[in-house]
């Protein structure tokens, strides 16, 4: 039987790739209901890194990242007006909402959330620090379908 905590996860972490007939990646909403990821936002994030579900933070952590594009986390991730604005509507749409993510993280960093922290106790200093994982901010180094919107924990692969 599962936790709660690890319920949780997989109902906010999931993939409905195949099972819900999206084709593509998506996302659990916080009633678990299944929400493809917006094709400009994934298209867009992932030119960079993981398209982070939006779930994992509150809309008021988003709008400041979505808002301070020109220093995205020490880079330049201008976007045309138009772009930012149906991106932070959709972000706004679908951003957590529930107990676990009401609290906005320090920086407004998913890797800085009560939750991260908790979900990754067991991850030693030295594995952030390997040449192929470089951050917690690499989900994909470990979580081999990251790049879906899966981080279940059955597909996780730390790097040696």
């Amino acid at each position: 039987m599962q936790n709660k905590t690890s319920s949780w996860v997989l109902r906010v972490l999931i993939t409905a790739v195949t099972a819900s007939g999206f084709g593509h990646a998506a996302v659990a909403d916080s009633n678990g209901r299944a929400v493809a990821l917006l094709p400009l936002y994934k298209k867009e994030c992932e030119s960079c890194h993981v398209a982070y579900p939006p779930t994992l933070m509150p809309a008021a952590s988003w709008s400041r990242i979505m808002g301070n594009l020109s220093k995205h986390f020490g880079t330049d991730a201008s976007l045309d007006p138009a772009t930012v604005k149906q991106i932070s509507g959709w972000i706004a749409a679908h951003a957590g909402t529930y107990k676990r993510v009401n609290e906005e993280p320090p920086q407004d960093r998913i890797t800085r959330t009560v939750w991260f922290d908790r979900k990754h106790r067991e991850v030693s200093a030295a594995t952030w620090k390997l040449p192929a994982v470089k951050s917690a901010a690499n989900c994909g180094a470990c979580h081999t379908q990251a790049d879906t919107g899966d981080f279940n924990e059955r597909n996780i692969r730390t790097p040696r």
